[in-house]
């Protein structure tokens, strides 16, 4: 082990630049990266990256490169303190043609990479992050809370292994990394598969159009397509297929609210049994299946939530603060005031109103009200139209959409045993407390 100064380990470190939002003379468009972005980068995605407007004379100073890594600086929370890192691969910059920066609550730094692998440092940092060791230069003095740079990058050590050592620990923690990314890459694809279907049958009405013009709708067998009609009916919603009804999702559904129990009980949030939801956990999802929660509470907790246990397949809509939070329960749930569930009792599955839900979306947030933030209650939900299809269509949907968010529920769980190992081995590779060659069977088989 070589042990350097931080600031030692570095070609060059700059602050960001945010620019200006209009084109003009001598200004050079940028991609400007986020903090917010962090996540997006991490998996090659510039599409939410603002575009900005930078001085040529600054933009030809702070043009990325590849391996950069970008540290934030500021904007951080009490809940999430600034000194987040992401490293830029050379895969994102084939994602644009424009020249990348970072925006002013970031810095970009420059690894000598004679001394260390960029690589390793970033994961050398994410240790730092995760174990909280970088928190003590995490301060808040007005409204803004910021990263003491100077000061983290002058007084702290880091003990670099041989560059052979740096690069096996990069590459067994980007194993890991690499096979969480597949999995949500799959999920993506699974949930968009499940959206076009719904689309294409109940909004588009594609194999209905298909066989009222004369044609065999496509990727269907005979046994699905004589399942729809080939004529339409006008409705207060337009022309609808024959035999389907117009609704109200209220009388579909089974529409319920939360609310929080008791804190004065500490029983009720500790150890316990049962999972209780805020909109907050989510928001954290990846996918619209929820699997786990931040708290759980015992029976006697539950028993004080006006809406009970709501039971696996329960659709979750966070109803403020803001709207628009969906997800489908897979464990059985309690939860508090932010929200709306949906019991799919009746015919409409719950596959069929998690995406009725996202489809629906925009309408939903429009009728919410409020002063202080925006808000829909389950009055104002409950009477939104929702297009009622016969039941054989609904078993069918249900037939191709189970196994698609099965798939997904199980690449969750997938990448939350993956992070977990990757977050378990991270401190002790980093530390040098366990080696790479003791566990690179292992992980390379798990990860396959």
């Amino acid at each position: 082990m070589s042990e350097y100064l931080f600031k030692d380990i570095l070609l060059e470190t700059k602050d960001g630049e945010w620019g200006k939002g209009e084109p003009g003379e001598d200004l050079v468009r940028m991609k400007v990266i986020r903090g917010t972005d962090f996540e997006a980068v991490r998996n090659f995605r510039l599409d939410d990256v603002p575009e900005r407007f930078i001085p040529r004379h600054i933009a030809e100073r702070k043009s990325l490169k590849p391996y950069d890594i970008l540290l934030e600086t500021a904007g951080g929370t009490k809940d999430q303190p600034t000194g987040r890192s992401v490293i830029l691969k050379p895969e994102l910059f084939n994602k644009t043609d424009l020249p990348i920066t970072c925006a002013s609550f970031s810095r970009f730094l420059r690894v000598h990479s004679d001394i260390a692998d960029p690589e390793y440092i970033f994961w050398w940092l994410q240790y730092m992050y995760e174990s909280r060791r970088i928190e003590v230069f995490h301060v808040q003095h007005t409204g803004v809370a910021r990263f003491q740079y100077t000061l983290f990058a002058t007084t702290t050590s880091i003990n670099l292994p041989p560059n052979d050592e740096q690069r096996e620990v990069v590459r067994l923690l980007s194993c890991l990394d690499k096979r969480i990314e597949l999995n949500q890459r799959m999920n993506k694809t699974l949930e968009g598969i499940a959206q076009t279907l719904f689309k294409s049958w109940f909004v588009n009405f594609d194999p209905v159009k298909a066989k009222a013009e004369g044609r065999k709708p496509e990727g269907m067998d005979e046994a699905t397509v004589a399942l729809f009609p080939s004529t339409f009916i006008e409705s207060i919603l337009g022309p609808i297929p024959k035999g389907w009804a117009i609704s109200e999702i209220g009388k579909e559904v089974e529409v319920v609210g939360g609310s929080t129990p008791s804190t004065q009980e500490a029983a009720y949030w500790e150890n316990g049994d049962f999972y209780w939801a805020t909109p907050k956990d989510l928001s954290k999802l990846k996918s619209p299946i929820l699997l786990d929660t931040e708290r759980k509470i015992t029976e006697l907790g539950v028993r004080q939530i006006a809406s009970g246990q709501l039971p696996i397949d329960t659709i979750l809509l966070s109803s403020r603060a803001p709207v628009g939070y969906i997800a489908l329960a897979k464990v059985p749930t309690s939860i508090n005031q932010g929200f709306i569930a949906m019991k799919c009792t009746k015919e409409l599955s719950s596959y069929f109103v998690l995406n009725w839900t996202y489809h629906t979306l925009e309408e939903i947030k429009a009728r919410a009200t409020g002063t202080t933030f925006a808000e829909i209650s389950k009055s104002v939900f409950r009477p939104i139209k929702v297009i009622v299809p016969s039941k054989s269509i609904i078993q069918e949907f249900n037939s191709i959409a189970k196994p698609i968010y099965d798939r997904i529920a199980e690449n969750d769980l997938n990448i939350s045993s993956l992070m977990n190992l990757r977050n378990l081995l991270l401190p002790r590779l980093i530390s040098g407390k366990l080696r790479v060659d003791k566990v690179s069977e292992t992980v390379e088989a798990l990860a396959l």
